[in-house]
């Protein structure tokens, strides 16, 4: 009898020890995305210069409208985490600046306060309750999956911040452009967000939407 579960377990094990292993799966961005990431490419081709990436060591350009930038971590500029749920990105912000009320569809989102100071907080969507912070070098705050948040900078210097989510390709959707940078008709948009037409129009213009 112990001849016979030994066979069987040395027959598993070699069977277990033959098969594939796929230890990562570094995104093909030449060929379509799908539910469970991007196709592989071939692991011979695989070098560790795929297993690295450096845009996050410079600034971003913040003279722009919102004093801020990001720099996305995500599949399509590091294609090595696909298949990981994980990506990270870089928060530059120039004094008053702010990442305006966003959200990531398909993650949540944890930061981390490199230098100066950010305000940060989020909306719950079962009671539209609000929870701010003001953070300091040091901090983190985790912002749940799919809420609306945001980040202001809350000191007199530039705040420097790199935040992480649990997906290589969070998503993102920018309040202010999903209302007003876009050509849904101005009557629409004040009719639901009760604004005046000179408000929409104003916003409209400065987003560049139309309509």
């Amino acid at each position: 009898m112990i001849h016979i579960l030994f066979f069987i377990f040395a027959l598993l094990f070699t069977s277990s020890t033959n098969a594939a292993v796929n230890d990562f799966c570094v995104a093909n961005l030449n060929k379509a995305d799908g539910p469970s990431g991007y196709p592989c490419i071939t692991p011979t081709k695989v070098t560790a210069d795929h297993f690295a990436f450096s845009g996050l060591g410079v600034a971003g350009n913040t003279t722009n409208i919102i004093k801020a930038a990001v720099t996305p971590s995500f599949v399509a500029q590091f294609p090595a985490v696909n298949g990981l749920g994980l990506s990270s990105a870089r928060l530059d912000l120039a004094p008053g600046g702010v990442i305006p009320m966003h959200t990531h569809p398909a993650a949540s989102e944890i930061l981390f306060v490199v230098k100066g100071r950010i305000k940060a907080g989020f909306i719950s969507s079962s009671a539209n309750t609000v929870y701010v912070k003001t953070l300091k070098r040091g901090d983190v705050m985790v912002f749940p999956q799919g809420l609306l948040h945001f980040q202001i900078n809350a000191g007199k210097y530039s705040a420097l911040a790199v935040v992480s989510f649990n997906s290589p390709n969070p998503g993102l959707q920018i309040l202010d452009f999903a209302l007003f940078g876009n050509n849904l008709a101005s009557t629409l948009v004040e009719q639901t967000t009760f604004l005046d037409d000179a408000q929409v129009k104003k916003l409209k213009g400065i987003l560049g939407g139309t309509g």
